[in-house]
């Protein structure tokens, strides 16, 4: 699959709760190679969306096709071993384990070793370069010995992301990636989403339009559950639909 070839389709997605239709026939493209952006106000429909992409929720009516093959209605565990990774959801962080523990935990898991609570230290050290390649990759290689309990905010939220990319996901799901950062963090998230793009497509929900014009290739704006534009970020941006709906109220 090359470049500009859809690697996730939805088709006429929906899901209603009670009657509520909270995401109504949402058809979605996204091409393999890009960075596809999820915005829109509360409410409005991006987290059912990312749900349901992930399996954690099933649509009601409606097919979610990716790289070729139909996985609606899969469960969570199922997607994440055909290359879908969603950053919040692969772990929660321990405290008292350090970085490097939670690395080589990580990719442990598809082999089945992760599983066995009695692993030994010496059949996990196999990991052990792969994982400080990895905390390399997002800034935390000199952390690799410290609890996890001891990073700041963002630091925690790059270790989320280098946790995903330990199970080398085709496509990334980021739900917020700079959610709660100080501006230092947004941008150092921005640069380290930028580097982990290389060779992979990434979808991410965010509020935060710097971000999201500093990212996306695609931008794709929900309103009620619903498709209300889709473009580059500069034609969202000025699209007075778009305006009125959600940036208006949000973006200087």
């Amino acid at each position: 699959m090359s470049a500009g070839t859809p690697l996730l389709e939805t088709r006429s997605l929906t899901k209603e709760f009670r009657g509520f239709k909270a995401v109504s026939d949402v058809s979605l493209t996204v091409l393999e190679g890009t960075i596809h952006a999820l915005v829109g106000p509360n409410g409005a429909g991006k987290t059912t969306l990312f749900n349901l992409l992930t399996g954690f929720l099933t649509p009601t009516s409606g097919t979610i096709v990716y790289d070729g093959q139909d996985i609606t209605g899969q469960a969570p565990e199922q997607i994440a071993h055909q290359g879908i990774a969603r950053s919040f959801q692969i772990t929660s962080l321990f405290d008292q384990m350090t970085l490097r523990e939670h690395l080589e935990l990580a990719l442990a898991s598809p082999t089945g070793m992760g599983m066995q609570f009695w692993r030994s230290v010496k059949r996990m050290s196999v990991f052990k370069d792969r994982s400080m390649e990895l905390l390399d990759q997002v800034g935390l290689v000199d952390r690799a010995g410290a609890p996890a309990g001891s990073l700041a905010y963002g630091q925690k939220r790059a270790l989320e992301l280098a946790i995903a990319m330990a199970l080398d996901p085709k496509l990334l799901l980021l739900d917020e990636p700079t959610a709660g950062m100080g501006i230092e963090d947004v941008d150092r998230t921005i640069a380290l989403v930028k580097q982990i793009s290389t060779g992979r497509t990434v979808v991410f929900v965010d509020h935060n339009m710097h971000v999201v014009g500093s990212l996306a290739d695609t931008v794709t704006v929900l309103q009620s559950g619903q498709v209300l534009a889709e473009g580059s970020y500069e034609q969202v941006r000025t699209d007075e639909r778009v305006i009125t709906a959600y940036l208006g109220a949000t973006h200087d």
